[in-house]
């Protein structure tokens, strides 16, 4: 019987695979080994964990450095909870005959979402409001806020969360252009512009670019004194974009008004709390992504994998088939 490491922890499982996954594993011909603490599995916990399994089902805090996949012995199939690789080596993992896969975006909706969210915060003070309220505090300065109606947004990435940023937006009555100039962009409705008019002309800026080589702290000092003095800049991509003591001074010099944050260079890719701390900041601790259909989402989509596998069929979202030859237990 094939034996099936979930690395995720109890507050993992609860929050970020879910009993209905759980469960839909337990009814496979598998043999399933779980983390039942509170710890993550890193490193050479990870490998001891591992022993005996062909089938690693790991959380995002679970890495898959080189020393960790060259160590897993007998593990066919290593696949990751979550879009999001980086901490993976996929050229180490086919190096030791392990498949490796992730998951797609089943996010997107919740991410959207957010972003709006923190747009609506910036641009009506309700964070600052609702906190002189929990103070007691009753009287307040009659400072104007805007409304999205009628007010201008560029999105700096057009994949699937861009996308639905971008449909949202538009529900709002907002202006939109986009850069991104690897999509195709044929929406009546949205412009498509370079990178300098994406954040010269918008009041708010929104950062939905995946992660790359050539997007790595692309919001940097430049970047920012392009944006207008009474914009906002908001994130909700990966905090590797930004390089955040860029972003700190153009916060406290007025360069820009504002930032609504849900992702920076702090633990788990929160904010930071350098940032967090500033009263033109509006950070949430990377939880955009934690509504419960997302999760299961991703969680429902790694139990199809395990099916493929035993099935004798190419699990879904597979990076490296073709450097694995014969990785199948047959």
């Amino acid at each position: 019987m094939m034996r099936v490491l979930l690395t995720h922890n109890r507050d993992l499982l609860k929050h970020f695979y879910g009993d209905r996954a759980v469960e839909a594993l337990r009814k496979l011909p598998i043999d399933l080994v779980m983390n039942d603490s509170d710890t993550p599995l890193q490193g050479e916990a990870l490998v001891r964990a591992a022993q005996g399994c062909q089938i690693v089902i790991s959380d995002r805090l679970a890495a898959g450095p080189r020393e960790v996949m060259l160590a897993l012995k007998g593990v066919k199939l290593f696949t990751r909870c979550a879009v999001d690789m980086r901490n993976i080596d996929v050229e180490a993992a086919s190096e030791a005959g392990i498949l490796v896969c992730n998951c797609s975006s089943g996010y997107a909706d919740a991410v959207a979402e957010h972003a709006l969210a923190l747009m609506l915060d910036l641009a009506r003070n309700i964070t600052r409001d609702a906190g002189r309220y929990h103070a007691g505090i009753a009287e307040h300065p009659m400072v104007f806020g805007r409304q999205l109606a009628g007010a201008h947004v560029g999105v700096i990435g057009y994949g699937s969360i861009g996308r639905r940023i971008v449909e949202l937006a538009l529900a709002f009555k907002m202006k939109v252009t986009v850069h991104d100039p690897y999509a195709r962009i044929d929406h009546g409705a949205v412009t498509p512009v370079s990178l300098d008019a994406v954040l010269a002309e918008p009041d708010f800026v929104v950062c939905a670019a995946y992660a790359t080589p050539e997007t790595e702290r692309m919001m940097n000092a430049s970047a920012f004194a392009r944006m207008r003095r009474d914009a906002f800049f908001v994130n909700i991509s990966r905090g590797i974009l930004v390089d955040e003591a860029a972003l700190e001074a153009a916060l406290l010099d007025g360069t820009i008004a504002g930032a609504g944050l849900d992702v920076g260079d702090g633990p788990d890719q929160q904010p930071s709390l350098a940032l967090a701390r500033l009263p033109n900041v509006v950070a949430t601790p990377h939880s955009a992504a934690l509504m419960i259909e997302p999760s299961e989402f991703q969680a429902l989509e790694t139990v199809e994998q395990v099916k493929a596998v035993l099935a004798g069929r190419l699990p879904i979202h597979a990076k490296n088939p073709d450097r694995v030859p014969g990785w199948l237990a047959r």
